[in-house]
């Protein structure tokens, strides 16, 4: 027993090391802020907002267009994954770090992983969608 618990504390030192696991808050989201790699998934409000802040990083709302009307992040693009998301994705450089937000969470994941399958290496979406970033007390802009 003792060996296995020492294999499963190399294993997770070596995870942590190689950046695979990130922390998650008392709330569940992440509060990984490190850099985006292939490996990354979902980013916590300050993760998120410390990576759309980064010089090239392309924030995409996959919201519905009459959505992203109500209020989206300042600086993002609507490109709306119910609607013909792999023709949108078709002409974006795949090298470029993309943040990708929805409502709560659920089409921006299923967005990141069409794109992550299409080749695409650095993108992230936001835990929680715009919901959690509002009640966070972060800007929306309109129009």
């Amino acid at each position: 027993m003792g060996s296995l618990r020492r294999l499963g504390s190399v294993m997770m030192v070596g995870l942590l090391s190689a950046g695979l696991l990130v922390g998650c808050s008392d709330d569940g989201t992440s509060t990984d802020t490190s850099p985006v790699s292939e490996t990354a998934t979902s980013l916590g409000v300050a993760g998120f907002e410390s990576l759309v802040a980064q010089d090239g990083v392309q924030i995409i709302d996959v919201r519905t267009p009459d959505e992203f009307a109500t209020g989206h992040l300042a600086g993002a693009t609507s490109l709306d994954v119910q609607s013909d998301f792999a023709a949108g994705i078709a002409g974006l450089d795949k090298n470029t770090t993309y943040a990708l937000y929805c409502r709560s969470g659920v089409r921006s994941a299923t967005a990141r992983q069409m794109m992550l399958d299409a080749g695409f290496i650095r993108v992230v979406d936001l835990s929680g969608g715009i919901l959690a970033w509002t009640q966070a007390g972060k800007p929306v802009v309109t129009g």
